[in-house]
Formats: C-alpha cells, sequence, structure tokens
C-alpha cells in the first residue's frame, strides 16, 4: 500500500502583481491528492513534517537559504522564477518536507522487507535547484535533501535518481559531483542550462560523469523508442549504482500536449513508462520513492491524470 505525503501548506499563490497566472500550475498538487483519494485504491495519507535549516544546510548554502526566508536579496529568492512572498517561503520547507518523509517511507519498507514497496510525494523533487541559487520553478533540490537527511541519520547510503522529467536535472547533477554515493540516471527530451530549457535535446550537451548519466530522447520520438530507451537503460543504471532505493522523478511534461514538449506520448505511453519502472525496480528488489514533476499543459485535469497514472501505476506494482 503506497503511503502518499500531501500538505495543504504545499501550495503557495504565484500569481503575478498584475494578477496573472503563473505557468506552473501549482494547485495541482491539491487535485493530485483528490484524485488519488477518489480512486477506492489502496493508499495511507501520512502526515508532513516541514524541511528544517539543518535539513537544508546539508545541501545549500546559507545565503541562499537565508534569502529564501527573508526575500533578499531578491534576485537570489527568486532565481528559481517564482515571486518570492513569505508564504513561497513556507511552502518550499513543506514540499522538501515531504520528501524526506517519502523516503523514509520507502526505507521503513525495505527494512521491513517488503518488496516493491511504493511510496510519493505529491509534489516536484525540484532537480534544477543548484547549491547555491534555484532554477526552473525549483527552490530547493528535495531529492538530494531527502536523501542527505537519511544518510545522515545513518539509514542509506547509495542511491539512484531515476529522472523522466522532460528537462534534464541540471541541478541535481551539480549536486552529485561532491556526493559519490548517489547516481543520476536522466531520460530526457529537452536540455537545460543556465535557467534556460533548450528544445533540442542535442543544443548543449549533457556529458556523463562519474555518477551522473543521461540518455536524450530525439525531438518527435513515440511511445516505442520512449519505452524501448527506459527498458535498455533503466536495468544497466540500477547495476551500475548498486542503489538502496529508486528516487523517481515521474515528469508529466513529456506529455505530447505539453507546450514545452517536442515528444509524441500520450497518456498511454506514460502511464506505460510508470509501469516499466515499478516492474523493473521490483525485478531488481528496490523500494521506489517517486514525486511527481513537470506538467505546463493549459489544461491542468490533462496534468493531473498523467499523475494519477504513476499512482495507478505504482498501486499495481505493490
Amino acid at each position: 500500500m503506497q503511503r502518499i505525503y500531501y500538505s495543504p501548506q504545499y501550495f503557495a499563490d504565484l500569481a503575478g502583481a498584475d494578477g496573472s497566472a503563473h505557468v506552473m500550475p501549482i494547485h495541482k498538487f491539491g487535485l493530485v491528492r483528490e484524485g488519488i483519494a477518489a480512486s477506492g485504491l489502496p493508499c495511507s495519507f501520512e502526515p508532513v513534517t516541514p524541511a528544517t535549516d539543518a535539513d537544508l544546510l546539508r545541501v545549500h548554502t546559507p545565503e541562499y537559504i537565508r534569502a529564501i526566508a527573508t526575500g533578499e536579496p531578491r534576485a537570489l529568492a527568486e532565481s528559481q522564477k517564482f515571486p518570492w512572498t513569505a508564504q513561497l517561503a513556507s511552502a518550499v520547507r513543506w514540499t522538501n518536507g515531504g520528501c524526506i518523509g517519502a523516503l523514509t517511507a520507502a526505507l521503513d519498507a525495505r527494512d521491513a522487507g517488503l518488496s516493491g514497496a511504493v511510496s510519493a510525494n505529491l509534489a516536484s523533487g525540484f532537480h534544477h535547484a543548484h547549491a547555491d541559487h534555484g532554477e526552473g520553478f525549483c527552490t530547493f533540490n528535495g531529492l538530494v535533501v531527502a536523501y542527505e537527511a537519511l544518510r545522515a541519520a545513518g539509514r542509506l547510503k547509495r542511491a539512484l535518481v531515476l529522472d523522466m522529467d522532460l528537462h534534464y536535472g541540471n541541478g541535481t547533477a551539480s549536486l552529485l559531483e561532491s556526493r559519490p554515493e548517489l547516481f543520476q540516471f536522466s531520460i530526457y527530451g529537452n536540455g537545460y542550462h543556465q535557467n534556460k530549457a533548450y528544445r533540442d535535446v542535442y543544443a548543449i550537451p549533457t556529458p556523463d560523469t562519474a555518477n551522473a548519466w543521461s540518455v536524450p530522447v530525439p525531438n518527435g520520438s513515440g511511445r516505442d523508442a520512449y519505452l524501448a530507451l527506459l527498458e535498455a537503460h533503466l536495468p544497466r543504471a540500477i547495476e551500475r549504482a548498486q542503489p538502496e532505493v529508486l528516487l523517481y522523478q515521474a515528469g508529466a511534461d513529456p506529455f505530447k500536449e505539453d507546450p514545452y514538449s517536442p515528444l509524441d506520448l500520450d497518456h498511454d505511453a506514460l502511464r506505460a513508462r510508470d509501469e516499466r519502472v515499478f516492474a523493473i525496480a521490483r525485478a531488481a528488489g528496490l523500494p521506489v520513492m517517486w514525486v511527481l514533476a513537470g506538467g505546463y499543459t493549459k489544461d491542468v485535469t490533462r496534468v493531473v491524470e498523467v499523475h494519477l497514472n504513476t499512482f495507478r501505476a505504482g498501486a499495481a506494482a505493490g
């Protein structure tokens, strides 16, 4: 049974000064929670504890944490492309706390000897956030914050981030440079560099490092090509990383209707992606902690459906 982490405190009003809506539909977190509750599938909704200064300081610089807390300097506080407010400063503590909670649940299941365990945080993994600044709607890097919290607690050494957001997880890759036992494998359809997305995956090369590997998905790729890359490369990444847990960044933005996506992937293709991820992890004996990520289709219900399909796939795997 999936343990789901969510709090109404995840929400922050991102509207511009003129009242215009932000491209990031932050209210989708609550909509996904409602959809899961209405699904009738077994799960438990767990309480969230916000991330502390100690949690954040393992990953981010004091100057950056202070900027997010106070809003000054404003350029740094808004480096992730959100208008700064005190509500935002609070919300990002809660969403990162949910990542810690969900990873804790995955390790609890591992330690209890439960096979195929799945947990989730109904917010992103924030994979564009760097140590000293944010990028691409990502303030603090929840994936790495959670990893470091559990590593500090003596419960985790090796972990693998599977990043299947449309965009390359550049922030996570930068943070891995000093974390040799944390790995990232990214299958992406847009490059991301210096806070800018590049629709052509070959425009800005993302060379592999010792613990960050990636496979670009060419423009126009459909279901068969996309799933073939996943099936060919994820087992190899698991074999290479030898992780204790899989942290799955389950992006909704590869969806064909997304304004950023050059890929030909419908809901069925993305659900098949999720089913294969959980099946491969189960075959490897790995618990999975997943987060929802990306998704900018104007009709937010289309984005929510991608995330609900990830939940359904996880429920079937467990």
